[in-house]
This record gives structure tokens, sequence and C-alpha cells, in this order.
């Protein structure tokens, strides 16, 4: 679990590499059935920003950890991307997506912290 929160942090930094905002944990590991142990959700204000905070994480994990997801997948449109660690997912939405999919209510069994954003 050590090295998962080492991973997390490092996540975190690089979606706020690219000024991502609205980050939130969502720890599963307690939730049976649960396909991660952890979500982190963050979000950018347009298309084009979502695909560059995702492209931060996987260049930021990898150069300070070298850890590489497992995928990256996501929408044409930017709307929403998805970044696998295994045992961490990473989601990036634009907001109204971010609203639309609401997996903080989804996931409300789940211990949730939301990181302070940088300005």
């Amino acid at each position: 679990m050590a090295q998962d929160k080492d991973l997390r942090q490092l996540i975190i930094e690089g979606i706020h590499e690219r000024k991502g905002r609205g980050v939130t944990v969502l720890d599963l590991s307690e939730i049976e059935y649960a396909g991660a142990a952890c979500f982190i959700l963050a979000e950018g204000t347009s298309a084009t920003q979502t695909v560059a905070i995702a492209e931060s994480v996987v260049e930021y994990v990898r150069k300070a950890s070298g850890i590489k997801p497992f995928t990256v997948d996501g929408d044409d449109t930017g709307d929403w991307v998805i970044i696998d660690y295994g045992d961490v997912w990473v989601h990036i939405f634009l907001p109204e997506t971010r609203q639309r999919y609401n997996l903080e209510d989804l996931w409300s069994d789940a211990v949730i912290s939301r990181v302070a954003d940088l300005d």
C-alpha cells in the first residue's frame, strides 16, 4: 500500500503540472467488488487541457518512478480520459462530464479526500 500512496502523490503532482483542478481521491480499498483500490479524479477547462493533463500524468509518473500505465483510454473529444495503473485509476474530465457521471456520488461508500487546487 505504501507504493500506491507514492503513486497517488506522483499522479497528483502530474495533474498539478498542467493546472488540473478539482482533484479528489476516492479510496475504494475497503469496498468489495470495486475494480480498483483508488480513483483519482480531476478536471480541465477544455478538451485540450484534459488530454494535456493525462499526458503530463503519464510522463511525470514514468520519469519519477518508471511506472507505466496499463492503458490510457478516453473518448476522442477529450471529455473524459482514463489512465489505468492497475489498483489506481485516474479520471480526467471536463467539468460538465464530471457532473454528469458524478463518480463521487456513485462511489459514496469510498473514503473521499479533496486535494487543494494550486493557484
